[in-house]
Formats: structure tokens, C-alpha cells, sequence
């Protein structure tokens, strides 16, 4: 498929996915004989761990090392079993990275709710007020 197809589905900007493969983060499995990019879902995929990576604060270079244990635990041959062992651990550690910052996220939404209701009793001050009679015993 084409860039803006690819686009499309991991909801990246054309300029986005470009500048991933300017860093070597996803390179276009093909080009068409017009040097138009063509993606496989392979490299769709790719593109959604890295999406997915963002958000949590992962760095490039943190994206790269990870792609690089999941592409080499998916190798053919398989690694054997010390390095297998080692990869898999690189992928634990960002598991729990990654499980940190969701915690982090959940904190920060609360905190935010809780911000958006104040403003919201300001709004409208007797509807805070009935809400609170009603948590009275």
C-alpha cells in the first residue's frame, strides 16, 4: 500500500511516517516503478508500536533498540537460546517502562478530572452543592 493509505490506518501524518524512515525506524518495504513508498502490513504493524510508543515518552533510539529485539526474536533461524533469553528481557524492561508510565497517565487523569469537576462547580455552584448533600449520610 501506498504512504497515505498507511497514513490513513495508523492515523500518523505523511510527514511523520517520512521522518521515521529518515531515522531508520521503518523503511518502506518496496517502491513502485514511479519511486512511490509501498508499505506491507508488516510495516504497518511496525508503525503502531512505534505510534503506540510515543505517547508513553519512548525516545527513538528506545523505539529502535526495541524493534530490533522483536524483529530478531521474530528471525528465522530463531536465536538460540542465551540470546533469546537476553531479548526477551530487553523486551520485559520496556514492558514495565511502559507499564510506569501508564500508572503515571492514570495519576495525571485523575488529577485532571478532578481539576475539570472544580471548574465545573464554579459553573454552576448549586449543583456542586446538591452533590455534596448527597454523599452526606
Amino acid at each position: 500500500m501506498q504512504i497515505g493509505e498507511v497514513a490513513a490506518r495508523t492515523e500518523l501524518s505523511l510527514r511523520t511516517i517520512r521522518h521515521y524512515e529518515d531515522t531508520g525506524l521503518v523503511i518502506p518495504s518496496a517502491r513502485s516503478q514511479g519511486g512511490f513508498r509501498l508499505y506491507t502490513e508488516a510495516d504497518v504493524a511496525r508503525l503502531m508500536v512505534i505510534r503506540r510508543m510515543k505517547p508513553l515518552g519512548f525516545t527513538l533510539d528506545q523505539m529502535r533498540d526495541l524493534l530490533d529485539a522483536t524483529d530478531r526474536l521474530d528471525h528465522d533461524p530463531a536465536p538460540d537460546a542465551d540470546e533469546r533469553a537476553a531479548l526477551l528481557e530487553r523486551v520485559r524492561a520496556y514492558r514495565e517502562a511502559a507499564l510506569e508510565q501508564v500508572e503515571k497517565l492514570r495519576v495525571q487523569l485523575s488529577r485532571a478530572e478532578e481539576f475539570a469537576a472544580t471548574l465545573g462547580s464554579r459553573l454552576d455552584p448549586k449543583a456542586a452543592q446538591r452533590r455534596k448533600d448527597e454523599v452526606r449520610p
